[in-house]
């Protein structure tokens, strides 16, 4: 269990604003209206007893949940690695193609499409009966990351897709990729970036009593998982870190902090100017494409 309070992210929020200033990035003003923001909310008694404490929970029982609503508008990861993705794909010939740990099968449809014969992988049941929904024509099954039900050399591309950051040891994962390529297959891997992790871009939901739960996310750096495929004989073909959506200039500050499912994302909007500095130029996700 963690203690996640509103006070100290803002008080993050506000520091990383504050560090930007200190390093050129914004003027005098700036700086004085962040030291006067930061007293402010120390005075706040509505914030001071607003913490909650949270659960750790694994991805199986952590999708089961979130697959529930997860294809629902308001996920906003899907309007940032869709687009790449899509570009990645419509360069690459129509193949036998594996969508790993494909969820809801997104990418799945995204490569069935495409003219893909589509086999998905996701070691969450729930997740898999809303992709046999989605992507008829696809075969799915149920397995890990660390041990795909597919043989040696049998597909000319596979994709994940947020993913990688439930898994503990990138190693492993990006082994198995290679394994399951033929010589010149392509993978393609989104995923969140370790700049958002560290800024609380974990899934969360409450579970049947009502108590806090974020699925177990580690926070991957970016020569992680250079670290991984280099030795699985991977190499690497592209990558992309699409941004951080950030608020205008001159949006109004929210009064409360909204419901914990919306932190940490609510909270930020209680100081927009030093969210909008603290996340000007940050990366949400990172994707990759690597050739066997």
């Amino acid at each position: 269990m963690h203690h996640e309070h509103p006070l100290a992210y803002l008080i993050g929020i506000e520091g990383i604003a504050l560090l930007r200033a200190f390093t050129g990035r914004h003027d005098r003003d700036f700086t004085a209206a962040r030291l006067a923001e930061v007293r402010r909310l120390l005075d706040d008694e509505s914030l001071a007893h607003a913490g909650v404490d949270v659960d750790p929970v694994g991805p199986v029982e952590g999708y089961r949940v979130w697959s529930r609503t997860y294809d629902q508008p308001g996920n906003g990861a899907f309007a940032l690695d869709e687009p790449v993705v899509g570009e990645l794909l419509d360069a690459l010939p129509a193949g036998d193609a594996l969508d790993a740990a494909c969820g809801t099968g997104r990418y799945a449809r995204m490569l069935a499409d495409r003219g893909h014969r589509v086999v998905g992988v996701d070691s969450s049941p729930d997740m898999l009966a809303r992709a046999r929904t989605r992507v008829p024509e696809g075969r799915f099954m149920l397995g890990d990351l660390g041990r795909l039900p597919v043989g040696d050399a049998a597909v000319d591309l596979v994709t994940c897709g947020l993913a990688l950051t439930h898994v503990p040891a990138l190693g492993p994962v990006f082994a198995e990729f290679a394994r399951v390529l033929r010589p010149g297959g392509r993978l393609v891997v989104a995923d969140v970036h370790p700049e958002s992790v560290g800024r609380g871009s974990i899934p969360s939901h409450r579970g049947p009593d009502g108590r806090a739960r974020r699925v177990a996310s580690y926070q991957h750096l970016v020569g992680d998982y250079l670290r991984a495929a280099l030795p699985a004989g991977l190499q690497v073909r592209r990558c992309e870190e699409p941004l951080l959506p950030v608020r205008g200039e001159g949006a109004a500050a929210a009064e409360e902090p909204g419901p914990w499912e919306l932190w940490p994302w609510s909270l930020a909007g209680l100081v927009p100017d030093a969210a909008r500095a603290a996340g000007d130029g940050v990366p949400a996700l990172l994707v990759w494409q690597f050739e066997r």
